[in-house]
């Protein structure tokens, strides 16, 4: 799988980075997570996301935090916002920003699905905002 992720430096100017799932081992990171989902109201939920060598540096636990909101929109229409919170301080570094959209698109994926979302990644200097539309 290659990923093209465009990220704004400080100057306002893109840049792409392409980043090749296939050839490394990184590929095999994200095809071990593990998810656990806790049950927050009727329109939320909130799930943990174990990813094999990170983890959340307090107690050892979940390296991300996933917060899926569900807003309805009259009696058909749905919009998602799902907050994704990134705890391991080293998927915080610049040269990791590849790796946590890749994370982050795959979390969207086998949560959201193909329904529109709004989604908030957390993650230190590689924090960003993208809209999924269908």
């Amino acid at each position: 799988m290659v990923i093209f992720v465009s990220k704004k430096s400080d100057l306002g100017v893109g840049k792409v980075n392409i980043y090749d799932l296939s050839q490394n081992h990184e590929n095999a990171k994200i095809e071990k997570m593990k998810f656990t989902k806790n049950f927050r109201s009727a329109t939320a939920e909130e799930w943990y996301v174990f990813l094999p060598s990170y983890q959340e540096p307090k107690h050892g636990g979940a390296a991300i935090k996933v917060i899926i909101h569900y807003e309805l929109q009259g009696n058909r229409d749905i919009f998602i916002n799902t907050t994704v919170i990134i705890d391991d301080q080293n998927l915080w570094k610049e040269n990791m920003y590849s790796f946590v959209y890749a994370i982050t698109d795959e979390i969207v994926n086998r949560l959201v699905g193909y329904a529109d979302t709004l989604v908030s990644v957390h993650a230190g200097d590689n924090s960003y905002q993208v809209e999924f539309k269908k």
